[in-house]
């Protein structure tokens, strides 16, 4: 039996061997993205791991762009938004694509969630992490106008752009049945002061 020898560069040794990739800072929890996988947590003879598939599915899911995937059933997510009637300024038959009146069903009207594999407390209940009493935002995309101040003013204006963003979902209202939503930069969610916007926004002071 010899006595094992630790080399003098091992520090050296240990930073060279570590990935020089730096880990993106997110306000995000990492369970947020975790997908609601229907599988026992023992494995089955002949069926994939529980990890496994939870880990595919986040992936494939990642993958996915609703812009893009509404885009390709020739849906203008820009004209999903309501705006005010303005019969001085209609365009030509020519130039309108289906009809010459404007969209006028709100999209709560074909609103179901019948399908959703998660009820909307189970949404804001993934920004709780292990061991903290912090409820941090989860991560979503929402149809919102890329003019903030007009936005806010007037959302049916005819002067808006809607786009999908990317949003950390803060809070839900069962009442109106609303979600409160905070733009998201690059993974980060962040007050006026840059702090990290956690419990939906309420601190101390209200």
């Amino acid at each position: 039996v010899t006595k094992f020898k630790m080399p003098a560069s091992l520090r050296s040794l240990l930073d060279m061997q570590a990935s020089s990739e730096a880990l993106a800072e997110s306000d995000f929890p990492v369970q947020s993205f975790k997908p609601k996988v229907q599988l026992p947590f023992e494995r089955i003879p002949g069926q994939n791991p529980r990890k496994v598939e939870v880990e595919r599915r986040r992936r494939l899911y990642l993958t996915f762009d609703i812009a893009e995937l509404l885009a390709n059933k020739g849906i203008d997510s820009n004209q999903l938004m309501p705006r005010h009637y303005d019969p001085d300024n209609m365009p030509p038959i020519e130039e309108t694509k289906d009809s010459v009146f404007p969209i006028y069903l709100p999209l709560k009207v074909f609103d179901n969630d019948e399908f959703d594999c998660r009820t909307p407390e189970e949404w804001i209940s993934l920004g709780l992490e292990p061991g903290s009493s912090d409820r941090k935002p989860v991560p979503g995309k929402a149809l919102l106008p890329t003019d903030d101040v007009l936005g806010h003013e007037d959302p049916k204006s005819q002067e808006l752009i809607y786009k999908w963003i990317d949003v950390g979902v803060l809070d839900y209202d069962k009442e109106t049945d609303l979600y409160l939503v905070h733009k998201s930069d690059k993974g980060l969610v962040r007050d006026e002061e840059g702090r990290p916007i956690l419990n939906g926004g309420v601190t101390p002071e209200g």
